[in-house]
């Protein structure tokens, strides 16, 4: 299998847009972008919203080549939602998030204005709730969680869809959200799944709240025995001290190489929002 990683915060969006290509088929997870209407006060840098039109033409370009696109939840930077967007969704095969089961408010309005009002219902050729669901294609198989919590347990934010992709014994695994698996529940679904390549949120420490963020995902690292890639970005990505943390993480298992979505891509670290601050200042 092949992996390309779109778009992510490590390039300068809020983002996990990932494209998988399999002997029977590709895949594109959570093929969306978005910034942060205000970090440390301030809106979009222009540099920001330049690489955003970037990243949505990619976006745009992948969806073209995928056979199937998955949507792990409702949250904007995760799907397509702007007007004219739900043209891309035309004729493919969309497994979604199940909009009427263990998801929030805002989220269940989102989805029935992507599935109903912009009719992206009647544009796909085919919709599936992917909740629990396994499916199998010749040698691939795939399949979704049950619905995980967005972070930690109960979290208000709602639920979200691990996606698994596994071929000729090599698993990868997209952890949309789960923030560096802060649940027990996402926890022991990944330590079951044991991903080859484990692409994850990581934990949102830029928000500063006092806990400990990282006490599951160590204990995802400790109880890891074989050799896997994480790919570890997202909400993390969105602190600058973000180096510090992988360097506490890597400490504890040879066997597991972490790294950010660019620099898996073979780019550098591009935090944008993370510096917005000093974007505008240097506009002075």
């Amino acid at each position: 299998m092949k992996v390309y990683l779109i778009a992510f915060d490590s390039m300068g969006v809020r983002s996990m847009a990932t494209f998988i290509e399999t002997s029977e088929g590709s895949f594109l997870i959570d093929p969306g972008a978005s910034l942060a209407p205000r970090r440390y006060g301030l809106p979009p840098h222009e540099k920001e919203l330049t690489v955003l039109r970037e990243k949505l033409d990619a976006i745009y370009d992948f969806v073209e080549k995928s056979d199937y696109i998955i949507i792990s939840h409702y949250h904007r930077d995760h799907y397509l939602y702007r007007l004219g967007e739900e043209n891309y969704y035309s004729g493919k095969t969309l497994f979604i998030k199940n909009p009427q089961a263990f998801i929030n408010h805002s989220q269940k309005m989102r989805s029935y204005v992507l599935l109903d009002r912009m009719k992206v219902k009647t544009l796909a050729r085919t919709i599936v709730y992917a909740d629990s669901a396994k499916f199998k294609i010749g040698r691939v198989s795939f399949e979704f969680s049950h619905p995980v919590p967005h972070g930690q347990c109960n979290s208000r934010l709602g639920w979200v869809l691990i996606t698994s992709i596994i071929e000729d014994g090599e698993s990868i695994v997209h952890a949309s959200d789960i923030q560096g698996c802060l649940c027990d529940d996402s926890l022991n679904y990944l330590l079951e799944r044991k991903p080859s390549i484990l692409i994850m949120s990581g934990p949102p420490t830029y928000l500063g709240e006092k806990q400990d963020y990282f006490t599951n995902l160590e204990k995802l690292l400790e109880k890891t025995t074989h050799n896997m890639v994480l790919i570890l970005d997202h909400h993390l990505l969105r602190d600058r001290s973000y180096a510090e943390y992988f360097a506490r993480l890597r400490r504890l298992n040879n066997n597991v190489h972490i790294t950010t979505a660019a620099e898996y891509m073979g780019e550098e670290v591009n935090q944008l929002e993370a510096k917005r601050d000093i974007l505008w200042r240097n506009e002075r």
